[in-house]
């Protein structure tokens, strides 16, 4: 991989630095029709509303941080998810401010290409100091592979695998 090196402080140990695996945007922005994206959706690097005839549906750009159990560097995702009208609007409204922390309930809104998903999984969106994005948590109690691996961890293997797959385009 072909990355910027840097030294470990971790091991010592000179490594590649891993890119995010990002998701420019919401699946459900995804499927919409060139004509729907243009006319009942708006969305740029952090947030994306779309206004269907019966609900508007509310999301934001979040990090999500894989725990790699044989490597000194986690894996991190870009993800978006899903937040009701009043936790949107209260990120919205303290977006600019550098001390808000705070916590919501979102619903994830990207499919993982290795991992089957029948249903949303639901997480704790917990707000940072400084304007970073926000980090969320899958609820541990909720029954999907995605979740047990988030809390027990992947190999190196796995997370070098899902890296060349997303450079790749592989869905």
């Amino acid at each position: 991989m072909e990355d910027s090196k840097y030294i470990c402080e971790c091991c010592g140990q000179e490594h590649s630095e891993w890119p995010a695996l990002g998701y420019i945007s919401p699946d459900v922005y995804a499927r919409l029709s060139e004509q729907d994206k243009e006319e009942i959706a708006v969305i740029d690097e952090d947030f994306c509303v779309i206004k269907h005839p019966d609900q508007v549906d509310r999301f934001i750009r979040c990090v999500l941080i894989q725990k790699v159990n044989d490597h000194c560097e986690d894996l991190e995702y870009g993800l978006w998810v899903s937040l009701s009208e009043k936790s949107f609007e209260d990120y919205l409204e303290n977006y600019d401010n550098e001390n808000h922390e705070t916590q919501y309930f979102g619903w994830l809104n990207n499919k993982i290409r290795e991992y089957e998903f029948s249903k949303s999984i639901p997480t704790t969106v917990v707000t940072q100091k400084g304007n970073s994005r926000p980090v969320i948590f899958p609820h541990q109690d909720f029954d999907h592979p995605f979740v047990k691996d988030f809390y027990e961890g992947i190999t190196k293997a796995e997370a070098e695998n899902r890296i060349q797959a997303m450079i790749n385009g592989i869905k």
